[in-house]
């Protein structure tokens, strides 16, 4: 009897920490509608190369819409509005707008306001304890996802701190978060997007996209 409660003393810290990552990321996502942060991000090639590291600012907003804001070493705003995902970068004067159903299924940020998605998209696993966070592996399950895995670390006080995916190509991007503002009031051009006069739109917007049409 003896033994046993030794053993049973032994197992029950590793069945309270066995799914501590995604406990922690439930506790994060809970009652949460929007969020907003700042970001810098780093991309290391499949033989090692790093490339420039750039940093910005994010937005959420359940169910669907985002804002990724690139503001160093160059400018690039992405935003998905429900319907659709514009890119913009305004040094190239162009804009590139498709489809958000193929985009929001790859994107793992996507669960931090509807938590339905995590095992509807995604195969959830524990995948340790590294760096001082607790990190979350998820497999996207369609066919033709844009990375092979993606990683979430939650910190101890269960905020997301880093993210980190591959993709086919073995290249890995690395995000580090900072600044989450729980459910601010966002304003309501956030998740809009309108291409300023002369910019060349690659893409089919929709009839409903507000569209600035090139001059010849």
């Amino acid at each position: 009897m003896l033994r046993l409660l030794v053993l049973l003393a032994l197992l029950l810290p590793l069945s309270a920490n066995a799914d501590d990552a995604r406990v922690r990321m439930q506790s994060f996502a809970q009652d949460l509608h929007s969020l907003s942060g700042a970001f810098e991000q780093s991309v290391t090639g499949a033989r090692g190369s790093r490339g420039e590291p750039s940093r910005g600012t994010l937005a959420l907003k359940a169910p669907r819409q985002f804002r990724w804001q690139t503001t160093a070493p160059f400018e690039q705003t992405i935003v998905a509005d429900g319907a659709r995902v514009w890119v913009y970068d305004p040094d190239l004067m162009q804009a590139s707008v498709r489809s958000q159903s193929a985009e929001e299924a790859q994107s793992p940020l996507t669960v931090l306001t509807d938590l339905s998605r995590l095992d509807a998209d995604f195969t959830a696993s524990e995948a340790g304890e590294r760096e001082g966070f607790a990190w979350l592996r998820l497999v996207p399950k369609a066919d033709e996802a844009e990375f092979a895995f993606a990683e979430l670390g939650f910190d101890h006080d269960g905020a997301l701190a880093r993210m980190r995916f591959e993709d086919a190509l073995g290249n890995t991007t690395e995000i580090r978060f900072s600044g989450w503002q729980r459910n601010p009031k966002l304003p309501d051009d956030t998740f809009r997007f309108t291409p300023p006069p002369g910019v060349d739109v690659v893409g089919d917007p929709g009839k409903d996209a507000e569209v600035i049409p090139l001059l010849d």
